[in-house]
């Protein structure tokens, strides 16, 4: 058990928790949200003991092991990744280390006989036999082959590395397991796996995830950090924000039939004041009006961007044929082939792949950034089209403001109009006049969503649009482009969005494309689809 008391954190004048109080128990699973900068990493920090807080105590039930999914990639570099996950479990690797030293002496002594044999026992109560198949088996479950176990973790690649810090995580059965954004840079075969894993997993978990449907999966309890404060909730996150828009349209409710009779009680003070018959009456109403007191609802740290996606007009029928189109990378091996695509008025099309450099590939044919290899690609002569690319650097070079450099896109240079658009992604006030080479991840996708928007295209191409995007943004994302009438091809790691929103889905494979009209579950469900792809990659 976690048990946190009183845990206070300040910055300077800031504040960042004020007296947190919360229980972590066994065989639950607590998510952690809040909005952008409310505190979560640095929470989960103090519960490692990373960061100490400015008051308070975090306790841990006396002979637990702690576990944390650690971001450092390549602080494991010259280990195996074998070696590295079992290091997830500090003493077993340490005991091993000892074993390996005291048999490896040439003057075996008496007294090396007997801490060898004490070691032997702790090494068996740990299931020190069992480490090796066990960790191996972790690595293969999460897709590296067990030709890649003995490789150094440096010669992996990045995907590959995440994976062996995630199983070093999970290793051992941990009595606490911290994972901050454990689904970042994963296939959704891995993600299914760590659902399952975790669901099945006794212990006590702790998640900060912006995977909304990885948080249904495996949360028993959400703990939310808003005002300096963390509230825990028991359910999954689905439940929590459907209570929470509840919670908030019954205090507005609640506020509005208040303020309504202020309003109708001033609106008698003032007309009837002055008049003698009815001053008495005023008087008594402005008593009654002193008295009453508005439970206003305290201003969330948490914000919505205004994401709306309005077309310039209308698509016709012709919208965008794909013909004998294929792409090879720079080693001559083919990321598609062959790709033929009709694309229907009102589709919304999320593509998935092995490799995700094969989709890249293709949204950037299609955005005319790069040439295909091989086929063709003609779009109607109504199609007005935007592109949010994935890696967006190239969009911010200069020594653009957000005003200026959001103007270059712009037929109308007002101010006032750019700042609206700005406005809606959240960016008011002095923030505007920002440099663009400031920026973070998230507000980069928050310019470009921005410039979108101010296109008023009927044709969207998005890959990866809630990349560094907060749980908030996500979800106005997501209601945007289910409420967007106009044709969508996209590519997410986030599930949700790809259930909600897409009516077909395409697998790029370098012998063909998988294409069905149906949503992103049923796809991965389909047994016909199984089929398809068995083919396809033999």
């Amino acid at each position: 058990m976690i048990t946190v008391s009183n845990i206070s954190l300040q910055y300077g004048k800031r504040v960042l928790f004020d007296e947190v109080n919360v229980k972590f128990t066994p065989g639950n699973c607590y998510g952690i949200i809040g909005a952008n900068g409310a505190g979560k990493s640095t929470f989960m920090k103090i519960l490692s003991g990373d960061i100490e807080p400015t008051k308070g105590l975090v306790s841990i039930t006396p002979g637990q092991r702690m576990s944390v999914l650690r971001q450092d990639h390549s602080a494991y570099n010259e280990f195996t990744a074998l070696d590295t996950v079992i290091m997830g479990n500090k003493r077993l690797h340490n005991l091993m280390k000892e074993k390996d030293a005291i048999y490896a002496k040439e003057d075996f002594t008496e007294a090396d006989g007997i801490k060898a044999s004490e070691l032997e026992a702790e090494f068996s109560e740990l299931n020190g036999w069992n480490a090796e198949s066990d960790a191996a088996e972790m690595l293969t479950n999460m897709g590296i082959k067990p030709n890649d176990h003995f490789k150094l973790v440096k010669d992996l690649n990045g995907k590959e590395r995440v994976k062996v810090l995630l199983a070093q995580a999970l290793f051992g059965n941990p009595d606490l397991l911290l994972l901050d954004e454990p689904t970042n840079d994963l296939d959704i075969e891995t993600i299914t796996w760590l659902e399952n894993f975790l669901a099945d997993f006794t212990n006590i978990v702790i998640v900060i995830s912006h995977d909304r449907h990885f948080l249904d999966a495996v949360c028993t309890h959400i703990c939310d950090i808003d005002f300096g404060k963390l509230q825990t909730y028991t359910g999954n996150y689905s439940f929590w924000y459907q209570m929470s828009q509840l919670q908030l349209k019954q205090r507005s409710d609640q506020n509005k039939k208040i303020e309504d009779k202020r309003a109708e009680l001033q609106d008698f003070v003032r007309r009837f004041s002055a008049n003698a018959s009815k001053s008495r009456q005023a008087t008594s109403r402005k008593k009654l009006l002193d008295k009453l007191n508005v439970d206003e609802i305290p201003p969330s740290t948490r914000k919505y961007p205004g994401i709306i996606f309005k077309q310039e007009r209308e698509a016709g029928d012709q919208l965008l044929l794909v013909e004998n189109l294929s792409k090879k990378n720079s080693e001559g091996e083919y990321f598609f082939s062959n790709v033929h695509i009709n694309v229907k008025k009102g589709d919304k099309i999320a593509f998935i792949s092995k490799n995700q450099l094969a989709i890249t590939a293709l949204f950037n044919i299609l955005a005319d950034i790069e040439k295909p290899d091989a086929g063709t690609y003609t779009f109607g002569t109504t199609i007005y089209k935007a592109h949010l690319p994935n890696e967006n650097n190239e969009y911010f070079k200069g020594d653009y403001n957000l005003i200026d450099w959001l103007r270059q896109f712009s037929k109308d240079k007002d101010e006032t109009y750019i700042r609206g658009f700005l406005g809606k992604m959240l960016f008011s006030g002095e923030e505007v006049l920002k440099k663009v080479s400031v920026l973070s991840g998230g507000e980069k996708v928050r310019c470009m969503t921005s410039r979108m928007m101010l296109a008023n295209p009927n044709f969207l191409i998005l890959e990866e649009p809630t990349n560094h995007l907060d749980l908030e943004s996500i979800i106005a994302y997501n209601d945007a482009l289910k409420d967007y009438s106009g044709t969508v091809l996209f590519t997410s790691h986030d599930h949700e969005l790809m259930q909600t929103v897409a009516t077909r889905i395409i697998e790029l494979t370098p012998k063909g494309i998988i294409d069905r009209e149906m949503t992103y579950d049923e796809f991965l469900a389909s047994p016909a689809v199984k089929e398809a792809r068995e083919k396809l990659y033999k």
